[in-house]
């Protein structure tokens, strides 16, 4: 039967994964309709009120590059900012923000509301229309049904969601929020293969109640920095944060409630996060450890309540309360709600392309917790890469494919698909094989080119960035051929710490020293100064300058490793290719490789279970 869309794209689910997918489809030209419970809870902070950190914040900058929203809204709420890891290298610098939590949902209703071509429906999807393997509609629990050429599924943890706390448990997506049915079982029908999955959250503290005296403050950056790579601005106040510890005592009263706990009692059938354990499974896994530190995040500018990170726990309400009032600083606190765990339905996502399209019904999209992630940044990655791809599949474009040299978002993904998830996936700068070229300070050099290309980022995002690469170019030619003598440099060179020099040298070879940066060199000498005003984009591209020179042997070195498996990239393996007519290959190999149908043999070679002899059969049948 066929159906007139009534949009090309619906996109269900109003989460981090949500927003990004139904602004990039709609700023590509699509008209978008997104379906959520609650429209007062769109991008709703549920864990922790931050954005950023090791490697994610790397993603959040990759998003704002490519044209996405999370980096502006992030920007526009912060409280706090701290650029993570300045005493390594600069592959490891990693942005992270606290964030007001009100302001932020807000602050990403708003930008919605303005995006003409995105229309709302607030209600729960019961049911997706599928016809002949063809996704084509939804129907939602009033029994409504909407039609469109692509669907975007990014439910969370909202599929037939089970909230845990001690003895208790109850259905639902978020305290106060109702679980999802029905969707698992019907794609179930379809031969989708369905997981549990278990994530938590710590109890909310009256911040009223803490005795802030007694814990160690952690104050944001003196010159805080800032996510988008457009004109937001950076903080001129900020919130400080606070670092505690649990104890022995602390220990002690949360053990006597493990006999209830619904993790060892067999109630949660899902897998936990490994890289974010629970109070719980912190003292069981590290019991030699007498303490554990926690962050008490404040949750916004006008607000006294508080989230106490590291503290996730899903043990009755009673223990919680006792064990928190065994903390330094905590001695007098009340909660606001309890600790909870909560268990939900998921995807193995190596059942999605690397568009991230199902591999079952054409046109339905999975972006999100739903394929196995953990974390806003994760989800919001894949949400604007599912919206990007759904758009370009209905126009007949080709699709957008990051690499892993390109992007952690490629990293991201590939991991997924090739190698699956039984665990929730969090990315780590160590999954990025490329970490020195994926860095959070080039995002926009790397990725707003292609963005641009297809029309998400504005001619005037591109100009930035040509300026950019302009003041980094000028300036490495500038330190290439320009030599200073020992009586212009000596006195700085002994202040410094590093050996002075006895004869003209170039300035690229200063530079290479350690001890000697940009700033140095720039307050030093007046004719860099008056060199580097006549440039645009004076910091960020005189940073992209510096980092290119002190590392350029191991960027080189990446470079030629990227350059190697390109030539695997390249070499492109079919959907329909037939692995089990290949009795050269190993059973393992022919099972998996069938199973996941990599489209290449770089991908193929990344499946765990293949291996380089399997490789090998592969690239001789194709004449390789």
């Amino acid at each position: 039967m066929k159906h007139l869309a009534e949009y090309d794209i619906i996109v269900v689910g109003g989460g981090h994964a949500g927003c990004e997918a139904a602004a990039a489809a709609a700023n590509l030209g699509s008209t978008v309709l997104m379906v959520t419970m609650d429209l007062s809870r769109i991008a709703q902070m549920s864990c922790n009120p931050a954005m950023g950190g090791i490697a994610k914040g790397q993603i959040i900058r990759e998003i704002d590059a490519l044209g996405g929203y999370s980096g502006i809204v992030t920007d526009r709420t912060m409280i706090q900012f701290r650029m993570l890891n300045l005493s390594k290298g600069p592959a490891m610098w990693s942005p992270r923000s606290q964030n007001d939590r009100a302001e932020f949902a807000d602050e990403w209703r708003k930008t919605l509301e303005g995006i003409q071509n995105i229309d709302f429906w607030q209600d729960t999807v019961t049911k997706l229309i599928i016809e002949k393997n063809v996704i084509v509609g939804v129907v939602t629990s009033i029994g409504k049904e909407v039609y469109g050429k692509s669907v975007i599924l990014t439910a969370g943890t909202f599929l037939n969601g089970l909230i845990h706390i001690g003895k208790k448990n109850f259905g639902g997506g978020r305290v106060g929020e109702k679980a999802s049915g029905g969707i698992s079982e019907q794609l179930s029908l379809h031969g989708f293969e369905t997981g549990r999955m278990k994530t938590g959250t710590p109890p909310r503290i009256d911040g009223r109640s803490l005795n802030y005296s007694l814990m160690e403050e952690q104050f944001g950056d003196d010159n805080p920095s800032k996510f988008s790579f457009t004109d937001t601005k950076p903080l001129k106040k900020q919130r400080s944060c606070h670092i505690t510890y649990t104890n022995q005592d602390t220990h002690e009263i949360l053990r006597t409630g493990f006999a209830d706990s619904p993790m060892y009692s067999g109630r949660i059938e899902g897998t936990g996060p490994r890289y974010c354990p629970s109070i719980e499974d912190k003292i069981e896994r590290f019991s030699e450890r007498d303490r554990h530190q926690l962050f008490v995040e404040p949750e916004g500018w006008n607000t006294v309540e508080v989230y106490l990170n590291g503290f996730s726990t899903s043990l009755s309400e009673e223990i919680q309360n006792k064990a928190l009032r065994t903390i330094r600083g905590f001695e007098n606190a009340k909660m606001f709600r309890p600790g909870y765990a909560i268990e939900y339905d998921y995807f193995p996502p190596s059942q999605l392309r690397m568009t991230l399209e199902t591999k079952y019904v054409e046109n339905l999209y999975f972006a999100g917790q739903i394929n196995g992630t953990t974390g806003y940044e994760e989800a919001a990655c894949q949400g604007l890469m599912a919206g990007i791809n759904a758009h370009l599949k209905i126009n007949e474009r080709e699709p957008l494919i990051l690499g892993r040299s390109e992007a952690y978002i490629g990293v991201l993904i590939d991991d997924l698909i090739t190698k699956g998830t039984d665990e929730p996936y969090r990315m780590f700068t160590s999954r990025a094989e490329y970490r020195l070229l994926l860095r959070q300070d080039n995002a926009d050099l790397r990725l707003t080119p292609k963005s641009h290309e297809l029309g998400l980022a504005s001619d005037e995002r591109m100009k930035a960035v040509e300026n950019k690469r302009h003041t980094a170019d000028s300036l490495l030619d500038y330190f290439k051929d320009t030599s200073v003598a020992p009586v212009e440099i000596n006195e700085l060179l002994s202040r410094l710490g590093t050996a002075e020099i006895k004869q003209k040298i170039k300035l690229e070879k200063l530079l290479s020293r350690p001890q000697v940066g940009f700033s140095d060199l720039k307050n030093e000498l007046p004719q860099l100064s008056a060199f580097v005003e006549s440039l645009p984009a004076e910091e960020e591209g005189a940073m992209q300058a510096e980092i290119q020179l002190k590392y350029s042997g191991y960027l080189i070195r990446e470079q030629e490793m990227v350059e190697k498996m390109s030539r695997l990239e390249n070499i492109v393996l079919h959907s329909d290719f037939e692995y089990l007519k290949l009795p050269s290959l190993s059973s393992e190999a022919r099972e998996k490789l069938t199973k996941i149908k990599p489209s290449t043999i770089g991908q193929a070679s990344r499946i765990s279970g293949v291996s380089p002899s399997d490789i090998s059969v592969l690239m001789v049948f194709l004449g390789r």
